[in-house]
């Protein structure tokens, strides 16, 4: 195959593409610049797509013996992936701008631009799994090392998407193979940390890069009677499940910390409570897409048994979920097992049945199971 290779400047999409060269792909690198002022090297382990990373990709490339070129998607980026994370945040929700990023960049801009340049597969070090069904449908699963998989942030690719997404590193059991792969192969970033944390935030600090880009203004913290127990210098900046930065200095009936429980942007207020509240038993989620084709009880409109997972790196627990379509739009209702703490609205439920991923939603509201009331964003 024609395989564009999505090189990060990381020791894993250079392994990804040094197996694709291997399999006897005719394979091309392509750094993606993500930022017109990609300025401020990696500190640490955090970000991703700088300058340094851009010649890192280049190293690689060389090295593989493979055409390197660097595409300009920041503009798209700001917009698509930024932005939307500004809005998000403004609307009192938490986004996940990796879920994004994989969304609406690389499978969706890059997958585009690959197709239309005559490319048959977009190739990335994502720890994922595609594999096909007994009518050639492709699924997404969950890569062989459970500890690095990252079919949950995949969780947005589409049917169409999925059959051109070559994962070599699937069934790689272990991250150390990957980094003792490189220096086998004379990779220079066989030992470079991991990327964390946001991309565009490379210092880590969301709330101080929030402030200054949200109008934020002070307002009240609220208890969960609705009485007034402090105030706050801006409800965007606080999530659900946050317990740090409150500033409340009055101590709570009975001793014991107080969390983020619900956050109203249109009143500017934060609402707080014990941390037993945070306990989830619903989900109501927008913005659904299927990982490969539906399963069969979402045709039917029927409830299925899945795990749900919210969190990348969070353990799915069991869950009975089904989908309400009004107006032609669908809604995917998830109803817990067993609750779960700390869920907020903006944050992406993936859907599991064993190890495949089913498909994924945006959640919109969540339903305490001590709260009766539905904690949404607004």
């Amino acid at each position: 195959m024609r395989v564009l290779a999505a090189m990060s400047g990381g020791v894993d999409s250079a392994v990804a593409a040094a197996r694709a060269v291997e399999a006897g792909h005719d394979v091309v690198g392509v750094h993606l610049a993500l930022s017109r002022m990609p300025g401020t090297l990696r500190t640490g382990s955090r970000g991703c797509c700088t300058i340094e990373d851009s010649r890192d990709a280049w190293r690689a490339c060389d090295i593989l013996g493979i055409p390197y070129y660097v595409w300009d998607f920041s503009e798209r980026f700001k917009e698509d992936v930024v932005d939307d994370f500004i809005a998000e945040y403004a609307a009192g929700r938490t986004p996940n701008p990796c879920m994004r990023c994989n969304e609406r960049i690389k499978f969706a801009a890059l997958l585009e631009k690959a197709l239309a340049l005559g490319f048959d597969a977009v190739c990335t070090g994502h720890y994922a799994k595609v594999v096909e069904d007994g009518d050639g449908n492709p699924e997404l699963h969950r890569a062989a090392d459970w500890a690095k998989d990252q079919s949950y942030v995949l969780g947005v690719l589409t049917h169409e998407q999925l059959r051109h997404s070559l994962f070599p590193l699937a069934e790689t059991p272990s991250k150390a193979e990957v980094r003792a792969e490189a220096e086998r192969r004379g990779l220079s970033v066989a030992n470079k940390p991991d990327s964390h944390d946001i991309c565009f935030i490379p210092d880590g600090d969301t709330r101080g890069w929030l402030e200054e880009r949200i109008d934020m203004t002070e307002g009240d913290i609220l208890d969960v009677d609705g009485a007034r127990i402090g105030s706050h210098p801006g409800a965007n900046a606080f999530t659900v499940g946050q317990r740090r930065g409150l500033k409340l200095g009055t101590p709570a009936a009975d001793g014991k910390p107080r969390f983020v429980l619900e956050i109203r942007p249109k009143q500017n207020e934060v609402v707080v409570g014990p941390e037993h509240l945070l306990a989830i038993d619903e989900m109501r989620g927008i913005k659904v897409s299927w990982a490969g084709l539906p399963i069969d009880e979402v045709h039917r409109g029927d409830e299925f048994d899945c795990m749900a997972q919210v969190r990348a790196h969070g353990d799915p627990v069991p869950a009975r979920a089904s989908v309400e379509s009004t107006d032609g739009v669908q809604h995917l209702v998830v109803r817990l097992v067993e609750p779960m703490r700390g869920v907020a609205p903006g944050q992406t439920v993936v859907l599991y049945q064993g190890t495949r991923v089913l498909g994924q939603a945006t959640i919109d509201s969540a339903r305490s199971a001590l709260r009766p009331e539905p904690v949404a964003a607004g």
